[in-house]
């Protein structure tokens, strides 16, 4: 790839704070996170943007302020860009073969794997886009990009991790969709269990492209090249992401896997692939008792597998 250029970031920690679905480490993800890129990765704060559902925060983490986000980095992506998205928060499945991931933002307008992929198809060539989602069911977030790491290629042999210790408690990082289609349903109060009826009523054009395209469309929507879109996503896409520690103290709560990423980045200071920090960071997992299900995956092309992770020199 070409001389790295400017280092752009969005991160969302949405903790859904004063509902019962409520979470403790997402804020905390995003700060530790945000620490390390500057610190570590030579990011610009300036040029990190963030977004956290704390009382008085500017911007809220709703689905049209993420995609708005998520659009004005793409939209000041050159060639040699490093762009990096981290989402610390709920995740579903949807669909009737519950085949399409979302993420959930704090409004409930789902962000699909079919608004990420048209956010990675815009980003410029020569530029890489990396994704960790720290929310349940994220594999697969990028839509139609190739499985590295995940349910069809587990590795054979892992490198050794560090074990978390950890008696902390433990909430899965998911809503189920049943449970999403009643909270909306007594908002819009149109009796159907049709989920992007609701979406439209409710968000209209800044709904998800899974629920504004005919399926046409969406079949079209797909990588034209190779693409520079790497995702690392915190589960594969039938499993949770656990939120650590939350009913201990709310300070030191933490998402598994973006603490687990940060745990492994300090540990091993020179440059790691996305292929081995997603490796490691399994090792980690597994050998934490607490985290019996969750397997970290990495989506990208294959050079971008082995491509070193956020261009670090």
């Amino acid at each position: 790839m070409e001389k790295v250029g400017k280092k752009l970031a969005v991160l969302v920690g949405c903790n859904y704070e004063n509902t019962q679905y409520r979470l403790h480490g997402c804020h905390n993800d995003v700060l530790a996170m945000r620490d390390v890129l500057v610190n570590r990765f030579g990011f610009d704060s300036q040029h990190i943007e963030l977004l956290m559902d704390k009382p008085g925060s500017p911007v809220m983490p709703t689905g049209a302020n993420i995609k708005k986000a998520l659009n004005k980095m793409v939209d000041q992506a050159e060639s040699g860009d490093v762009l990096y998205f981290h989402f610390s928060g709920h995740g579903t499945l949807i669909g009737k073969k519950k085949q399409d991931e979302a993420i959930i933002p704090l409004d409930f307008n789902y962000i699909t794997n079919i608004d990420i992929r048209k956010i990675v198809n815009r980003v410029p060539e020569g530029a890489t886009i990396t994704i960790l989602s720290d929310s349940c069911h994220s594999g697969g977030l990028i839509d139609k990009e190739k499985e590295q790491i995940g349910p069809s290629n587990k590795p054979k042999n892992q490198a050794e991790g560090k074990t978390i210790q950890s008696s902390q408690s433990c909430k899965p990082r998911f809503i189920p969709h049943e449970t999403v289609l009643e909270h909306l349903t007594s908002l819009t109060n149109i009796n159907t269990s049709d989920i992007g009826t609701h979406m439209l009523q409710l968000f209209g054009n800044e709904a998800s492209l899974l629920f504004c395209l005919p399926q046409m469309e969406l079949d079209l929507l797909k990588p034209l090249k190779q693409d520079e879109g790497i995702l690392l996503s915190g589960c594969q896409a039938n499993e949770e992401c656990q939120d650590v520690g939350g009913s201990e103290n709310e300070n030191k709560a933490y998402g598994a896997f973006s603490h687990t990423v940060i745990a492994v980045l300090k540990k091993h200071s020179g440059p790691l692939s996305n292929k081995e920090l997603v490796l490691m960071s399994r090792d980690v997992l597994k050998n934490d008792e607490h985290i019996e299900t969750q397997h970290p995956c990495l989506y990208c092309s294959d050079e971008n597998a082995e491509a070193v992770f956020l261009s670090q020199g």
